[in-house]
């Protein structure tokens, strides 16, 4: 009976070694690469928003129980605590494996060369081992009759496992619900988002988005306006379109046209002229009558636009609907665009139509907000970038008897290039969020997204730069994301994580 209560004392401390080798070396790691270790946790599925205190927490708790560990009088407490501590790093690791929208990096130090399913084997072999240590612990202190029935292990631990489980399932929900609706300025990078596939030199970069087809991409071109080229979706083959000016009466300054389903729109505001045709013939077949001055627009179907144009008070921007069959064609929506500053730059930003939702969206350059409204220009919601900038910040002047207005300082812009298709926004941001990588913003663009039809924060990822080119246009479509990078046009692919956040059906 003595050998037996030797070996399991030898046991016992001999887990309780293996437990503060353990907590000793990770809390180290991760203080030796604190910045490292705050990123991956801004990066973690569970723990995003608490990054912050669960950085310090975690590496304290870890040596605070290797310290308990040590003092005899206080080792049973240390070792519920590694118990705790251990299931809710398994707990994790389980929840991360099985019901997170993504595997985030590994958490360093010894356990980066493991899997996350051996580094899950890792850590219930350690749960048992505080299991056994504890039962050890209980028999020796019952043999010396220390301890009471009350305080057995069959009872106490179930409830600090299920506890240990609790806590962690609540944090991944509320971490959930916060970075898709709160998000506290911390972005989701998930790897394998897109994938390059092709790539095209266009030769000038004068280049624009104007559509798609289910099977080609349509550019228009700056420097030959009246000239549209399609190119199918394996890169191979490119055709040239030219569209006939039908009224030469028309001088058109700056032409924009715009390929939706089977139909094309050549629309300049500056006349202001809407004409329209079939993609199968490149021919104009319509034109729309009475149509205001409008600097953005974007159809709605073949016979209504969502326009903005500076008809506001003192010039201001102001978003309208245009709608050809109507008695009263233009209806002005004054309450949709808020001035802050001025009414022109502060309100700036591009404006987008999504058939699929029957959704218009407008995205500012210089605040954190997103318009959404519906087919007749009615609020459907406001919501947020995920960035902190909810004024814009930007100094304007004014000339010559104040009837001129000019940006007198380079303004803090917030969104720059963004991408409308079904249910999702894409957003080329300009602001680093927390826990990001300089280095990473000085070699790509930061692209996040949105759900317009939950109104929530999808994730993030960059797009690198080509030399010193920069991206400089983003089109989406059910399968590719297409970019436009100096004078290169390149696919990228779709991978899970998008394919099944956006509405197809």
């Amino acid at each position: 009976m003595k050998l037996n209560s030797n070996i399991g004392t030898i046991a016992k401390e001999i887990i309780c070694l293996l437990y503060v080798m353990l907590f000793v070396y990770a809390a180290v790691s991760k203080l030796l690469d604190f910045d490292n270790f705050q990123v991956q946790l801004g990066q973690s599925p569970l723990l995003s928003v608490y990054a912050s205190f669960v950085s310090w927490i975690v590496p304290t708790l870890e040596l605070l129980i290797a310290c308990l560990l040590f003092i005899p009088k206080l080792r049973d407490y240390g070792l519920y605590a590694c118990l705790c501590l251990m299931t809710m790093f398994t707990a994790y690791i389980y929840i991360v494996l099985h019901y997170s929208s993504f595997v985030p990096c590994s958490c360093g130090g010894i356990l980066e060369k493991m899997s996350w399913n051996v580094h899950l084997v890792f850590n219930i072999f350690f749960v048992c081992l505080a299991v056994l240590a504890i039962f050890l612990s209980y028999k020796s202190q019952i043999k010396k009759n220390k301890i009471s029935n009350r305080f057995s292990p069959i009872k106490s631990i179930p409830i600090f496992i299920s506890l240990s489980i609790i806590l962690i399932i609540a944090l991944f929900l509320s971490s959930e619900e916060i970075m898709e609706h709160k998000n506290p300025f911390i972005r989701r990078y998930i790897k394998r988002t897109v994938q390059l596939v092709h790539s095209k030199d266009l030769i000038y970069n004068s280049y624009y988005f104007s559509g798609s087809s289910p099977d080609k991409l349509y550019l228009g071109n700056y420097t030959t306006p009246l000239q549209i080229i399609s190119i199918d979706t394996s890169f191979k083959f490119q055709d040239t379109h030219n569209i006939e000016n039908s009224d030469p009466k028309i001088h058109y300054r700056s032409i924009k046209i715009l390929v939706r389903g089977k139909y094309f729109y050549l629309m300049d505001g500056s006349v202001p002229s809407i004409l329209a045709g079939s993609t199968e013939d490149w021919k104009i077949s319509s034109k729309l009558n009475g149509l205001p001055y409008f600097t953005a627009a974007e159809p709605i179907d073949t016979s209504s636009f969502i326009f903005r144009n500076n008809n506001g008070i003192k010039s201001a921007n102001i978003l309208g609907i245009y709608t050809a069959n109507n008695d009263r064609k233009i209806q002005y929506k004054p309450h949709l665009l808020k001035k802050q500053i001025d009414g022109i730059f502060d309100t700036d930003g591009i404006l987008h139509y999504s058939r699929k939702m029957k959704r218009s969206v407008y995205v500012y350059f210089y605040r954190n907000e997103i318009i959404v409204t519906d087919n007749n220009g009615n609020l459907t919601h406001r919501s947020k970038t995920i960035d902190t900038f909810s004024r814009a910040k930007i100094k304007v002047s004014y000339l010559k008897n104040e009837t001129v207005r000019k940006m007198s300082a380079p303004p803090l812009t917030v969104n720059s290039l963004s991408t409308l298709h079904n249910n999702l926004l894409f957003i080329e941001s300009k602001i680093p969020g927390q826990y990001e990588d300089p280095a990473l913003w000085k070699h790509a663009s930061i692209i996040d997204v949105y759900d317009i039809s939950k109104n929530s924060y999808v994730l993030s990822f960059p797009i690198f730069m080509i030399g010193d080119d920069k991206l400089k246009s983003l089109y989406l479509t059910d399968r590719h994301l297409y970019v436009l990078i100096g004078t290169k046009v390149l696919m990228y692919e779709l991978k899970e994580n998008l394919k099944n956040a956006i509405q197809t059906d």
